[in-house]
C-alpha cells in the first residue's frame, strides 16, 4: 500500500505541478472530485479494515500482557517489569499513507461540498469590471442562486432563479469552457441589445445614466469619465474612454453572430434563447459578448456577491451592485 499511495500522490502533485508551470490545461473542480474519491476510499478502507486491525493487535498486546502478569503472580512476582503505554500507542498509529489520505478526507470533501454547491472563491485577473472590480479583488461566488449543477460535469439538478440584467456573473468561456471569465448580465434571452455611440439601448429603450464624477485608475495612472446606469431594477456604475472609438474591432464569427451587426457606431445584437449577453463595466476595455459572442445557460458558474479581501486595500470588503 505504502508504493500504491505514494504513486498516487505522486500523480496528483506531477498533474498540479504540470498545471502550475503551463505544460497542461488544469481543472481544479476534477482535481478536487478526484481528490476526494481517492481519499474518501482509503477513508472507509481505514474505518472498516485497517483500524480494526491495528485495534485487534493492539487487544491481543493487552491480553498476552495481562496473561503474563497472571502467571508471574502465581509464582508471587507482584512488580512485573515491561510497559506497554508506549508499544499501544505506535500499534495505534496511523502509518503516513493514511494519514495523507484517508485523515485529509474530511477536509478535503467539506471544501469539494462547499466549493461545488455553495459559494466559490474568485480571483478578479482583469480591469474589465473597473469601477465595480478591481483586479486583485477576492469575490465570493453563489452556486446555487442560477440552480444547482453536479460538479465537474455541471448539469443542473435544480432550477433556481433565471439570471436578470444588472446581474455580475460568473460562467465558462465559451471559446475556452476551460477558463472563468465574470461580466455583467446586459441582454437575457429574447432581448434586442444595441451599444451605438456608447450607449446602451435594450429592446429600444436607452438605459439611463447620469454624470458621477471621474475615476482615478491608479494602475494607469489617468482618470477615465464615470456613469451611472440603470440596468434592469438595479444602478451601477461604469467608465467610457475617450480616445476608444465606438466601433467593435476584430470580432469572432461566434455561434448566433448572424443575428448581430456591426457598424461604425457599434454592435447589436439579437439575443438567443437560452442564451446571454455580456458586458464589462469598464465598457472600452473588456472584451465581452461584442467580441465573442452569447453565453449559453450551461457555461454559467453562479452570481457574484461580496468581495472578501483584497490584499492590497483591505477596505474594498463589502457587497457590490
Amino acid at each position: 500500500m505504502q508504493a500504491l499511495t505514494a504513486a498516487i500522490l505522486g500523480a496528483f502533485v506531477l498533474y498540479a505541478g504540470s498545471w502550475y508551470l503551463g505544460f497542461l490545461e488544469g481543472n481544479f473542480a476534477l482535481l478536487l472530485f478526484l481528490a476526494s474519491v481517492v481519499t474518501g476510499a482509503y477513508w472507509l478502507a481505514e474505518r472498516f479494515y485497517f483500524l480494526p486491525r491495528r485495534a485487534a493487535a493492539v487487544a491481543a498486546l493487552e491480553a498476552a500482557d495481562a496473561q503474563r502478569r497472571a502467571e508471574l503472580a502465581k509464582m508471587g512476582i507482584a512488580q512485573v517489569d515491561g510497559d506497554i503505554a508506549q508499544a499501544k500507542v505506535k500499534l495505534y498509529m496511523q502509518p503516513w499513507w493514511l494519514d495523507w489520505t484517508a485523515g485529509l478526507f474530511p477536509v478535503i470533501i467539506t471544501v469539494f461540498l462547499l466549493r461545488s454547491f455553495l459559494f466559490e472563491p474568485f480571483k478578479i485577473p482583469s480591469g474589465s469590471m473597473i469601477p465595480t472590480l478591481l483586479v486583485g479583488d477576492l469575490i465570493l461566488v453563489n452556486k446555487f442562486t442560477y440552480g444547482l449543477r453536479l460538479p465537474v460535469l455541471n448539469i443542473k439538478i435544480t432550477e433556481g432563479n433565471k439570471p436578470q440584467r444588472g446581474d455580475v456573473m460568473v460562467f465558462r468561456y465559451p471559446p475556452k469552457p476551460s477558463l472563468d471569465y465574470i461580466k455583467r448580465v446586459v441582454g437575457v434571452p429574447g432581448d434586442t441589445v444595441a451599444y451605438l455611440n456608447k450607449r446602451l439601448t435594450i429592446n429600444g429603450r436607452v438605459q439611463p445614466t447620469t454624470t458621477v464624477p471621474e475615476f482615478f485608475d491608479e494602475d494607469a495612472m489617468r482618470y477615465y469619465k464615470q456613469y451611472e446606469e440603470l440596468l434592469g431594477e438595479k444602478t451601477h456604475r461604469l467608465l467610457n474612454d475617450d480616445d476608444r472609438p465606438a466601433f467593435v474591432p476584430g470580432a469572432d464569427k461566434f455561434p448566433g453572430h448572424e443575428g448581430c451587426s456591426y457598424t461604425i457606431e457599434g454592435v447589436t445584437c439579437k439575443v438567443p434563447e437560452g442564451q446571454y449577453f455580456m458586458m464589462g463595466d469598464n465598457r472600452d476595455n473588456s472584451m465581452d459578448s461584442r467580441y465573442w459572442g452569447f453565453v449559453p445557460e450551461r457555461n454559467i458558474v453562479g452570481k457574484a456577491i461580496f468581495v472578501w479581501m483584497n490584499f492590497s486595500n483591505p477596505k474594498r470588503i463589502g457587497s457590490f451592485n
